[in-house]
């Protein structure tokens, strides 16, 4: 291996976080494509997570992982589950009606959902950092959604019109996606890592094929292009997770999983590459700030 670098990390350390970002980011991108072409939100949840829960689950058996639950994580743990749920498909409605980069930018407020899930429930005050934190990352985020339509040139009415519901599916998911990080931080952190993703990835799988079942069942691709993206969306996803929870315990990454935040970044240049979608200057700099300072308050020392 390589030496450490000045985040801590081995040079092999450093580029796994990278490839997960790349790979997270690539997934959304290959999810939009694929509801370009007839496969809608409930249908790429289902595949994405029961393949990846079969994925895990194999891994679980070879690395014989001792399948034990506390009866406190028994109660959570669905309640975890059914909360990703909820969050994967806010984040892919959000893709689906965003450019993704900013639906990924709008997600990764979670930081600050955590911390109020955190104030809420358990009484913890959030840290100087994060209150200080909070408006840079929020002038960030409206900088890159254009939210009063300077770049777009609409004007702040239209430009909501047009992007607010997108917007309001990806807050949901940060904050469906902070309270989940709360509660497994506090309510299930005694459970083995494998074990729990498996769980919240076969609770999220079955919850959304009940719920494609129920309606009108899964829509499929109507074009190559369509199965193309499912089948990357999918292999993209079960991949970085399967490398986060067997690579990177190995590679001493603890507290340094904030360098994956630059997902949003990988997302930006892969859909401008794939999809042709493009941000304004202004958006970009509102960008650049919301990844810097989630990655600064993932990085600083405590």
């Amino acid at each position: 291996m390589t030496s450490a670098n000045k985040s801590g990390l081995t040079g092999a350390a450093f580029a796994t976080l990278l490839l997960i970002a790349f790979m997270m980011g690539a997934n959304h991108v290959a999810a939009r494509t694929a509801f370009n072409h007839g496969v809608d939100v409930v249908t790429a949840v289902t595949f994405r997570s029961l393949i990846t829960a079969g994925v895990v689950a194999l891994i679980l058996w070879q690395q014989k992982v001792a399948i034990q639950f506390t009866p406190r994580s028994r109660r959570y743990l669905p309640l975890i589950g059914l909360l990703i749920s909820v969050q994967s498909v806010c984040l892919y409605s959000a893709v689906a009606r965003l450019p993704v980069a900013l639906a990924l930018l709008a997600f990764n407020t979670y930081p600050l959902s955590t911390a109020l899930w955190a104030r809420v429930l358990y009484g913890h005050r959030p840290e100087r950092a994060v209150l200080l934190a909070m408006p840079v990352l929020m002038a960030g985020l409206a900088l890159a959604l254009d939210v009063f339509g300077a770049a777009s040139g609409l004007g702040a009415a239209q430009q909501w019109q047009q992007i607010g519901v997108g917007v309001a599916f990806a807050l949901a998911a940060s904050a469906t996606f902070g309270l989940a990080l709360v509660f497994t931080q506090h309510e299930t952190s005694d459970v083995d890592g494998r074990l729990r993703t498996f769980t919240t990835m076969a609770t999220v799988g079955v919850l959304a094929a009940v719920v494609a079942l129920t309606q009108e069942g899964l829509h499929l691709p109507n074009a190559s292009a369509g199965w193309w993206g499912l089948g990357l969306l999918t292999f993209l996803y079960g991949t970085a997770f399967t490398i986060m929870f067997t690579v990177l315990p190995k590679l001493g990454v603890v507290g340094n999983s904030a360098i994956m935040n630059v997902e949003p970044v990988f997302a930006l240049v892969l859909a401008w590459a794939v999809l042709g979608q493009s941000i304004a200057v202004m958006q970009l700099v509102g960008a650049l700030v919301v990844v810097a300072t989630v990655m600064w308050l993932g990085l600083r020392k405590r």
